[in-house]
């Protein structure tokens, strides 16, 4: 694997439940009464630009709020399949009062628009499209 290469490994636990293992060995519970997999993808957007997002703004000041949600339309359509759209991510951030949360909150809008637009692999890689293959082994 390169080091650009990412994976995961996701092993059957029963019907319809599986446990989702990093190269680091953390895991992630997966169906049933867990994250489903489109639960997944709104989570993975809503953190990767969390993630960008806090560690500019922290910086500056230890936010007194951070909450991000992430929501979307399921679809089924007989023409391009089941699919997500109207994808949208909220932020929901606050500051302490004083000079430091002050900079944090004017950096915040920029932050997040520079993870939108450059940073967040995984809301660009679905802005962009890009194909997915799948083989059996």
């Amino acid at each position: 694997m390169t080091d650009s290469s990412r994976s995961v490994r996701i092993d059957r636990v029963s019907t319809g439940q599986y446990v989702v293992t990093n190269a680091r060995g953390g895991t992630l519970p997966v169906g049933g009464d867990d994250f489903t997999p489109v639960e997944l993808l709104l989570a993975a957007i809503g953190t990767c630009t969390s993630i960008d997002t806090d560690t500019v703004t922290s910086r500056r000041a230890e936010p007194t709020r951070f909450t991000v949600t992430v929501s979307g339309d399921k679809v089924s359509d007989k023409e391009d399949g089941n699919r997500m759209t109207n994808l949208s991510v909220t932020f929901d951030v606050q500051f302490p009062d004083g000079p430091a949360g002050d900079e944090a909150r004017t950096l915040l809008p920029r932050t997040v628009k520079l993870s939108h637009d450059r940073l967040c692999t995984v809301s660009r890689t679905v802005e962009l499209g890009t194909e997915v293959t799948t083989t059996i082994a």
